[in-house]
Protein backbone atom coordinates (compact mmCIF):
# COMPACT_ATOMS: atom_id res chain seq x y z
CA UNK A 1 0.00 0.00 0.00
CA UNK A 2 0.94 3.61 -0.57
CA UNK A 3 1.29 5.00 2.72
CA UNK A 4 4.16 7.11 1.96
CA UNK A 5 1.44 9.12 0.14
CA UNK A 6 -0.35 9.74 3.79
CA UNK A 7 -0.63 13.58 3.26
CA UNK A 8 -2.73 12.82 0.02
CA UNK A 9 -4.83 9.67 1.43
CA UNK A 10 -5.51 12.05 4.21
CA UNK A 11 -6.79 15.13 2.00
CA UNK A 12 -8.77 13.54 -0.52
CA UNK A 13 -11.06 11.52 2.40
CA UNK A 14 -10.94 14.15 4.63
CA UNK A 15 -12.19 16.84 1.76
CA UNK A 16 -14.21 14.66 0.14
CA UNK A 17 -15.98 13.67 3.48
CA UNK A 18 -16.38 17.41 4.71
CA UNK A 19 -18.14 18.50 1.39
CA UNK A 20 -20.51 15.65 1.68
CA UNK A 21 -21.15 16.46 4.88
CA UNK A 22 -21.85 20.31 4.29
CA UNK A 23 -24.15 19.46 0.90
CA UNK A 24 -26.20 17.42 3.12
CA UNK A 25 -26.70 20.24 5.79
CA UNK A 26 -26.72 23.21 4.00
CA UNK A 27 -29.79 21.42 1.79
CA UNK A 28 -31.14 20.60 4.63
CA UNK A 29 -30.95 23.93 5.99
CA UNK A 30 -32.20 25.61 3.07
CA UNK A 31 -35.37 23.65 2.61
CA UNK A 32 -35.53 24.42 6.57
CA UNK A 33 -36.06 20.56 7.66
CA UNK A 34 -34.86 21.82 11.33
CA UNK A 35 -36.44 23.86 13.80
CA UNK A 36 -34.62 27.23 14.51
CA UNK A 37 -33.28 26.10 17.95
CA UNK A 38 -31.85 22.89 15.82
CA UNK A 39 -30.16 24.79 13.62
CA UNK A 40 -28.57 27.19 16.50
CA UNK A 41 -26.90 23.87 18.04
CA UNK A 42 -26.31 22.90 14.14
CA UNK A 43 -23.93 25.81 13.20
CA UNK A 44 -22.24 25.57 16.31
CA UNK A 45 -21.45 21.69 15.94
CA UNK A 46 -20.05 22.02 12.48
CA UNK A 47 -17.45 23.54 14.12
CA UNK A 48 -16.31 19.96 13.63
CA UNK A 49 -17.19 19.66 9.95
CA UNK A 50 -14.36 22.56 9.47
CA UNK A 51 -11.88 21.46 11.95
CA UNK A 52 -11.56 18.33 9.60
CA UNK A 53 -11.35 20.23 6.60
CA UNK A 54 -8.48 22.23 7.74
CA UNK A 55 -7.18 18.76 8.78
CA UNK A 56 -6.98 17.82 4.87
CA UNK A 57 -6.03 21.01 4.04
CA UNK A 58 -2.85 20.77 6.74
CA UNK A 59 -2.36 17.47 4.94
CA UNK A 60 -2.33 18.52 1.63
CA UNK A 61 0.22 21.41 2.58
CA UNK A 62 2.37 18.94 3.67
CA UNK A 63 2.14 17.29 0.78
CA UNK A 64 3.35 19.99 -1.10
CA UNK A 65 6.47 20.81 1.36
CA UNK A 66 5.44 24.19 1.41
CA UNK A 67 1.96 26.47 1.02
CA UNK A 68 4.37 28.99 -1.70
CA UNK A 69 3.99 25.96 -3.37
CA UNK A 70 0.18 26.09 -3.31
CA UNK A 71 0.50 29.36 -4.71
CA UNK A 72 2.86 28.39 -7.56
CA UNK A 73 0.52 25.96 -8.71
CA UNK A 74 -2.47 28.76 -9.01
CA UNK A 75 -0.81 30.06 -11.72
CA UNK A 76 -2.49 27.43 -14.19
CA UNK A 77 -6.16 28.14 -13.01
CA UNK A 78 -8.07 27.10 -15.75
CA UNK A 79 -5.77 25.23 -17.62
CA UNK A 80 -4.72 22.61 -14.62
CA UNK A 81 -7.30 20.42 -12.97
CA UNK A 82 -4.49 20.55 -9.87
CA UNK A 83 -4.78 24.20 -10.23
CA UNK A 84 -8.66 24.29 -10.37
CA UNK A 85 -8.51 21.96 -7.11
CA UNK A 86 -6.87 24.18 -5.22
CA UNK A 87 -8.55 27.14 -6.19
CA UNK A 88 -11.95 25.42 -5.50
CA UNK A 89 -10.89 24.03 -2.35
CA UNK A 90 -9.66 27.36 -1.48
CA UNK A 91 -12.96 29.28 -2.31
CA UNK A 92 -15.06 26.07 -0.65
CA UNK A 93 -13.39 26.56 2.68
CA UNK A 94 -13.34 30.19 2.35
CA UNK A 95 -17.29 30.55 1.69
CA UNK A 96 -18.40 27.98 3.62
CA UNK A 97 -16.26 29.10 6.91
CA UNK A 98 -17.58 32.58 6.43
CA UNK A 99 -20.95 31.28 5.98
CA UNK A 100 -20.68 29.03 9.19
CA UNK A 101 -18.94 32.05 11.21
CA UNK A 102 -21.67 34.60 10.93
CA UNK A 103 -24.08 31.77 11.23
CA UNK A 104 -22.26 31.12 14.65
CA UNK A 105 -22.15 35.08 15.46
CA UNK A 106 -25.38 35.78 14.31
CA UNK A 107 -23.96 38.44 11.84
CA UNK A 108 -24.85 39.39 8.45
CA UNK A 109 -28.58 39.46 6.85
CA UNK A 110 -30.29 35.94 6.20
CA UNK A 111 -29.87 36.63 2.61
CA UNK A 112 -25.80 37.37 2.80
CA UNK A 113 -25.82 34.09 4.45
CA UNK A 114 -27.96 31.71 2.66
CA UNK A 115 -26.37 33.57 -1.08
CA UNK A 116 -22.66 32.43 0.82
CA UNK A 117 -24.38 28.78 1.40
CA UNK A 118 -25.49 28.16 -2.33
CA UNK A 119 -22.22 29.48 -3.25
CA UNK A 120 -20.12 27.38 -1.10
CA UNK A 121 -22.52 24.84 -1.94
CA UNK A 122 -21.90 24.92 -6.09
CA UNK A 123 -17.91 25.47 -5.31
CA UNK A 124 -17.68 21.98 -3.27
CA UNK A 125 -19.52 20.40 -6.29
CA UNK A 126 -16.26 21.72 -9.01
CA UNK A 127 -14.20 20.78 -5.57
CA UNK A 128 -14.63 17.76 -5.99
CA UNK A 129 -15.07 17.30 -9.80
CA UNK A 130 -11.83 18.95 -9.99
CA UNK A 131 -10.14 16.37 -7.66
CA UNK A 132 -11.11 13.40 -9.41
CA UNK A 133 -9.98 14.91 -12.96
CA UNK A 134 -6.71 15.22 -11.42
CA UNK A 135 -6.40 11.58 -11.42
CA UNK A 136 -8.23 10.60 -14.72
CA UNK A 137 -4.63 10.26 -16.41
CA UNK A 138 -4.32 8.10 -19.47
CA UNK A 139 -0.94 7.07 -19.05
CA UNK A 140 -1.80 5.60 -15.70
CA UNK A 141 -4.11 2.87 -16.72
CA UNK A 142 -5.43 1.61 -13.30
CA UNK A 143 -6.50 5.15 -12.42
CA UNK A 144 -7.99 5.93 -16.22
CA UNK A 145 -11.18 4.37 -15.53
CA UNK A 146 -14.47 5.02 -13.72
CA UNK A 147 -14.35 3.52 -11.04
CA UNK A 148 -11.90 6.46 -9.77
CA UNK A 149 -14.84 8.70 -9.90
CA UNK A 150 -17.15 6.29 -8.61
CA UNK A 151 -14.50 5.47 -5.33
CA UNK A 152 -14.17 9.05 -4.73
CA UNK A 153 -17.93 10.26 -5.06
CA UNK A 154 -18.57 7.00 -2.78
CA UNK A 155 -16.22 8.25 -0.27
CA UNK A 156 -18.47 11.82 -0.52
CA UNK A 157 -21.59 10.03 -0.34
CA UNK A 158 -21.00 7.78 2.69
CA UNK A 159 -18.45 9.01 4.73
CA UNK A 160 -20.31 12.37 4.62
CA UNK A 161 -23.48 10.79 5.53
CA UNK A 162 -21.92 9.54 8.33
CA UNK A 163 -20.10 12.94 9.41
CA UNK A 164 -23.54 14.98 9.01
CA UNK A 165 -25.71 12.49 10.94
CA UNK A 166 -22.94 12.76 13.80
CA UNK A 167 -23.06 16.10 13.84
CA UNK A 168 -27.21 16.27 13.42
CA UNK A 169 -26.79 13.87 16.75
CA UNK A 170 -24.54 16.14 18.21
CA UNK A 171 -26.81 19.00 17.51
CA UNK A 172 -30.04 17.17 19.35
CA UNK A 173 -31.80 17.26 16.16
CA UNK A 174 -35.30 16.78 16.00
CA UNK A 175 -35.94 15.36 12.50
CA UNK A 176 -36.66 11.72 12.85
CA UNK A 177 -37.33 11.27 8.86
CA UNK A 178 -33.71 12.66 8.47
CA UNK A 179 -32.38 9.73 11.05
CA UNK A 180 -34.33 6.87 8.86
CA UNK A 181 -33.12 9.15 5.51
CA UNK A 182 -29.74 9.07 6.15
CA UNK A 183 -29.09 5.68 7.62
CA UNK A 184 -30.65 4.43 4.55
CA UNK A 185 -28.67 6.51 2.08
CA UNK A 186 -25.98 5.31 4.28
CA UNK A 187 -26.53 1.71 3.32
CA UNK A 188 -26.97 1.83 0.04
CA UNK A 189 -23.75 3.63 -0.39
CA UNK A 190 -22.22 0.35 1.28
CA UNK A 191 -23.37 -1.71 -1.13
CA UNK A 192 -22.16 0.21 -3.91
CA UNK A 193 -18.47 0.75 -2.28
CA UNK A 194 -18.68 -3.34 -2.48
CA UNK A 195 -19.80 -3.27 -6.17
CA UNK A 196 -16.99 -0.97 -6.91
CA UNK A 197 -14.20 -2.95 -5.12
CA UNK A 198 -15.62 -6.20 -6.77
CA UNK A 199 -14.95 -4.17 -10.39
CA UNK A 200 -11.74 -2.57 -9.53
CA UNK A 201 -11.07 -6.52 -8.53
CA UNK A 202 -11.85 -7.14 -12.34
CA UNK A 203 -10.07 -4.29 -13.61
CA UNK A 204 -6.49 -4.72 -12.12
CA UNK A 205 -6.52 -7.94 -13.13
CA UNK A 206 -6.71 -6.92 -16.49
CA UNK A 207 -4.21 -4.29 -15.97
CA UNK A 208 -1.05 -5.57 -17.31
CA UNK A 209 2.50 -3.27 -18.80
CA UNK A 210 5.35 -4.70 -20.31
CA UNK A 211 7.42 -5.79 -17.03
CA UNK A 212 4.24 -6.24 -14.56
CA UNK A 213 0.91 -6.31 -13.59
CA UNK A 214 -1.52 -4.35 -11.07
CA UNK A 215 -2.27 -6.79 -8.72
CA UNK A 216 2.02 -7.51 -8.79
CA UNK A 217 2.73 -4.31 -7.32
CA UNK A 218 -0.50 -5.01 -4.67
CA UNK A 219 0.15 -7.90 -2.43
CA UNK A 220 -1.87 -7.48 0.12
CA UNK A 221 -4.90 -6.04 -1.69
CA UNK A 222 -7.24 -8.74 -1.01
CA UNK A 223 -6.30 -8.58 2.67
CA UNK A 224 -6.77 -4.59 2.85
CA UNK A 225 -10.04 -4.70 1.13
CA UNK A 226 -10.90 -7.32 3.12
CA UNK A 227 -10.29 -5.16 6.49
CA UNK A 228 -12.15 -2.37 4.68
CA UNK A 229 -15.28 -3.51 3.91
CA UNK A 230 -15.44 -5.33 7.67
CA UNK A 231 -14.50 -1.98 8.90
CA UNK A 232 -17.59 -0.34 6.74
CA UNK A 233 -19.79 -2.59 8.00
CA UNK A 234 -19.31 -2.54 11.45
CA UNK A 235 -19.45 1.25 11.12
CA UNK A 236 -22.90 0.69 9.09
CA UNK A 237 -24.38 -1.24 11.99
CA UNK A 238 -23.91 1.15 14.68
CA UNK A 239 -25.11 3.41 12.10
CA UNK A 240 -28.75 1.30 12.08
CA UNK A 241 -28.51 -0.04 14.80
CA UNK A 242 -30.94 2.87 16.81
CA UNK A 243 -33.33 2.90 13.68
CA UNK A 244 -33.64 -1.03 14.07
CA UNK A 245 -34.32 -0.71 17.38
CA UNK A 246 -36.46 2.18 17.19
CA UNK A 247 -34.05 4.31 19.17
CA UNK A 248 -32.77 8.02 18.91
CA UNK A 249 -29.30 8.70 16.97
CA UNK A 250 -26.91 9.13 20.03
CA UNK A 251 -23.66 11.94 19.51
CA UNK A 252 -21.57 8.74 20.66
CA UNK A 253 -22.27 5.34 19.17
CA UNK A 254 -23.05 7.59 16.06
CA UNK A 255 -19.21 9.41 16.28
CA UNK A 256 -17.95 6.34 16.06
CA UNK A 257 -19.36 4.54 13.17
CA UNK A 258 -18.12 7.84 11.73
CA UNK A 259 -14.69 6.97 13.22
CA UNK A 260 -14.60 3.53 11.42
CA UNK A 261 -16.12 4.20 8.08
CA UNK A 262 -13.46 7.18 7.79
CA UNK A 263 -10.45 4.64 8.77
CA UNK A 264 -11.97 2.39 6.34
CA UNK A 265 -12.18 4.80 3.27
CA UNK A 266 -8.53 6.03 4.42
CA UNK A 267 -7.60 2.20 3.73
CA UNK A 268 -9.20 2.37 0.42
CA UNK A 269 -7.10 5.18 -0.47
CA UNK A 270 -4.13 3.53 0.35
CA UNK A 271 -5.10 0.81 -2.49
CA UNK A 272 -6.09 3.89 -4.79
CA UNK A 273 -2.72 5.43 -4.47
CA UNK A 274 -0.80 2.19 -4.81
CA UNK A 275 -2.25 0.76 -7.76
CA UNK A 276 -0.23 3.35 -9.67
CA UNK A 277 1.69 2.17 -12.73
CA UNK A 278 2.25 3.66 -16.13
CA UNK A 279 1.38 2.39 -19.44
CA UNK A 280 4.51 0.61 -20.91
CA UNK A 281 6.57 0.43 -17.36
Amino acid sequence: MAWHEWPLIVFTVLAQTSVGAFLVLAAMLLFKRLSEPTETRLHKAMFGLWAIMGLGFLASVMHLGSPFRAMNALNMVGSSWLSNEIASGSVFFALGGLFWLLSVLDKGSVALRKALMIGAMVVGVIFMYSMTMVYMIDTVPTWFTWLTPAAFGLTMVVSGLALAHTLLAAAKHDNDCADKALSVAGLIGLFAVVIVAMQLSVHLGEVQTSVTSALAVLPDYAAVQATRLVLLSIGMLLWLLPIIRRKPVTVGPMAIAFALIVVAELLGRSVFYGMHITAGV
